[in-house]
């Protein structure tokens, strides 16, 4: 239960303090004095009780809290020892001398409390505030991802099934002991029976061991019935169990997938290619390219698709803001025609796009698939020679339609050779139509005039904002484990690093700060 003002009056020797110590242009005040925190109050308001529970402690200093944690990067218990001491934290967190500070387990219940929703809303709630003060334009985002280590240590394939299993038999374990203790004793023999074997070998006994286990826990879970509305906490722990180990399963009966669980630490880690192989997540990110401000962000598996997430940067945007944004710059990976007509096309997003294109073809006297006319998308083709075919399937990534002329048709042709490489093909010449075209064409135009130049030269700003959040707040790897606490961790760091902006923004002209980030 919140109570009704937080507020507390400083004494004399408070402020004599504060004023002593945290000197005028120290970088805490200029936050206080850039931030409106109270603003932040209304947001999580709706996680209390207006009439039942214990008071709770203030939610903004909870959030400022958060913040000096995330600065500095500090753990929970790091972070209440140093404001216990540290002066001008006490000053930034509005508290006497004589306060009380909260216990650090109460950081983890707060962020538990809020979850996504609300931390995009704090995020979003201090671009507001960017924007209300003239920091922010909607002429051009920069666009850009880097790769997030998985806060895990990768198990081997073996290793992988047999926590699988065990994790699964404790869950079960208050429900049926006897039987999990005779499965345990089978997983011990079936250990030292095929000790000597390969490795191939021992996997194979060891799949086959869990899905014997997982069809008695199927039967078990039907003995139990449908899951209640409010399980208890030991009903949810065994469902999480077992609907993993399924996963697990049906990795192994399709190894080549790339979907795959890489720990059942953290379900949620994926391995992914960002340069080279981790396993991890990835954290997208939409920047303002004239104040360098981030305005969107988003955690993504480690083998999402970045290119495919730009209109939800956007959107997101757009559904927090009200504002419209211009145009977007992205790096080579952009090069997607299904998203460049989704930002690009009028009746959809209707933004200009500024990407990379890939290298063009070497010349050559052999006609392209350029020289061939498409009469309607999905209607015949002409080749230069005059000769027509409909017969067309779609390609292999379903982006657009193969065309495929008869083999007497491009024989009697008199433009043969230069159109096929050999003189008795066996079948006649294909051609590919891209369904995205026109965009492709577009986006190729665009790269050669000077505006493209221009916001080229500015894209580097996002790669360096990322590499702030890397080398300063511990960005490259996941303090937390499961998807939704990553994406709390990284919000929290956008909004830190979006306020050490705004402070440099509104500082007056050639004043430093005192405090600067570790």
């Amino acid at each position: 239960m919140l109570k009704e003002s937080y507020y507390t009056e400083p004494t004399e020797l408070d402020t004599l303090v504060f004023e002593k110590l945290v000197p005028p242009d120290h970088y805490l005040r200029q936050v206080k004095q850039s931030i409106d925190f109270e603003r932040c109050r209304d947001l999580v308001q709706d996680c209390y009780s207006s009439a039942m529970g214990r008071t709770a402690e203030d939610p903004v200093r909870m959030i400022k809290l958060g913040f000096l944690q995330c600065h500095d990067r500090l753990s929970d218990r790091e972070v209440i020892a140093a404001a216990q001491v540290n002066v001008a934290f006490r000053f930034f967190l509005d508290l006497a001398l004589e306060s009380r500070l909260p216990v650090p387990s109460l950081l983890t219940q707060f962020r538990t409390r809020l979850g996504v929703e609300r931390y995009q809303a704090l995020f979003d709630q201090v671009v507001t505030q960017a924007r209300e003060q003239g920091l922010v334009r909607d002429r051009l985002r920069l666009k850009d991802a880097t790769h997030i280590l998985a806060n895990i240590a990768v198990p081997s394939t073996l290793g992988l099934v047999a926590q699988t299993r065990q994790q699964l038999l404790e869950a079960a374990r208050p429900y049926a002991p006897e039987r999990v203790a005779a499965e345990e004793a089978e997983a011990a023999h079936v250990r030292r029976t095929t000790a000597d074997l390969p490795d191939m070998d021992r996997l194979v006994h060891r799949v086959a061991h869990l899905r014997a286990v997982v069809a008695w826990a199927d039967a078990l879970q039907q003995d139990l019935g449908p899951l209640p509305a409010s399980p208890a906490k030991e009903r949810t722990r065994f469902e999480a169990a077992l609907a993993l180990a399924h996963r697990v399963l049906a990795d192994r009966d399709a190894p080549e997938k790339g979907d795959q669980v890489r720990s059942v630490v953290d379900p949620d880690a994926r391995r992914g290619k960002h340069g080279a192989y981790c396993d991890g997540s990835l954290l997208d990110s939409s920047l303002e390219a004239d104040s360098e401000l981030l305005t969107a962000l988003n955690v993504l598996p480690g083998n999402g698709d970045e290119a495919r997430d730009t209109p939800t940067l956007l959107a997101a945007e757009t559904q927090a803001q009200g504002n419209t944004v211009a145009a977007v710059s992205r790096d080579g990976i952009g090069w997607n025609g299904e998203v460049l007509r989704a930002l690009s096309a009028p009746e959809t997003m209707g933004v200009e796009v500024y990407v990379p294109p890939p290298p063009a073809p070497e010349a050559t006297s052999m006609f392209g698939p350029e020289a061939f006319v498409l009469e309607a998308p999905q209607g015949g083709l002409t080749c230069p020679g005059g000769q027509q075919t409909t017969t067309k399937t779609r390609n292999a990534h379903n982006t657009g339609w193969k065309f495929v002329c008869a083999r007497r048709q491009c024989l009697g042709c008199a433009l043969q050779a230069q159109c096929l490489t050999t003189r008795s093909p066996k079948t006649g010449r294909s051609v590919i139509k891209h369904d995205y075209q026109a965009e492709y064409e577009a986006a190729r135009a665009r790269a050669t005039t000077p505006a493209y130049a221009a916001v080229r030269q500015q894209h580097p700003r996002v790669e360096r904002k990322l590499a702030d959040i890397v080398r300063y707040h511990g960005g490259r790897r996941s303090r937390y484990r499961g998807q939704w606490r990553v994406q709390v961790q990284y919000l929290l760091t956008g909004l830190v690093v979006n306020v050490k902006r705004m402070v440099k923004l509104l500082r007056p002209q050639g004043a430093q700060p005192v405090w600067q980030p570790v």
